[in-house]
């Protein structure tokens, strides 16, 4: 009998969180404003990686941290994973990439990017807000993300969300071998 009652909480906690995802994932208003300016939102499927590709690209000095295969993978785990692209007219300004976990409550920023002649407009902070208020409608604890020791403008935006800086992952990125720094946005203290 106490099996049945734990089998049955477990199902129907879990048949909850599954609703609240699924629900969470959709995107109802795919013309957004940011600013002064109208961007079109939408999630990112598979023939946008080569723009995703690009605006890597961007930002990496002409280097993808992430191929295409690796995207593609991603792109296709749509019960635990949500990527947004956006974009102004026809062009591809940033994208920005989650995986969610039911059993932790956590929600990992995996990517964000915006292109450099587009950051510092509202677009990064934007899809970070967006993947934010998913997080809490589903009603996860907290979301964590890694960022380079040397990208301290994103840092400060991280910080201005109400990240917190948690840990260093020594030697962490490919190539380089730079530094990583943890942080945490805790939701059930936020604001």
């Amino acid at each position: 009998m106490l099996k049945e009652i734990k089998e049955f909480i477990k199902n129907r906690f879990f048949n909850r969180t599954k609703q609240l995802r699924e629900q969470a994932f959709e995107i109802h208003d795919h013309v957004i404003r940011i600013e002064d300016d109208t961007y079109f939102i939408a999630k990112a499927m598979i023939p946008d990686i080569p723009d995703i590709l690009n605006v890597e690209r961007s930002v990496y000095e002409g280097q993808t941290p992430w191929e295409r295969a690796a995207f593609a993978n991603e792109l296709r785990r749509k019960f635990d994973r949500l990527y947004l692209v956006i974009r102004y007219h026809d062009r591809m300004l940033g994208f920005i990439g989650a995986s969610f976990d039911d059993r932790t409550a956590t929600a990992h920023i995996t990517n964000v990017a915006v292109v450099e002649d587009k950051q510092n407009r509202g677009i990064g902070s934007y899809l970070l807000k967006v993947m934010i208020d998913k997080a809490e409608y589903i009603g996860y604890k907290k979301i964590t993300l890694e960022v380079r020791k040397s990208n301290i403008s994103a840092q400060a935006l991280y910080l201005k969300l109400g990240f917190e800086k948690t840990g260093i992952k020594a030697h962490y990125y490919f190539g380089d071998h730079e530094d990583a720094i943890d942080m945490t946005l805790n939701l059930t203290q936020k604001d």
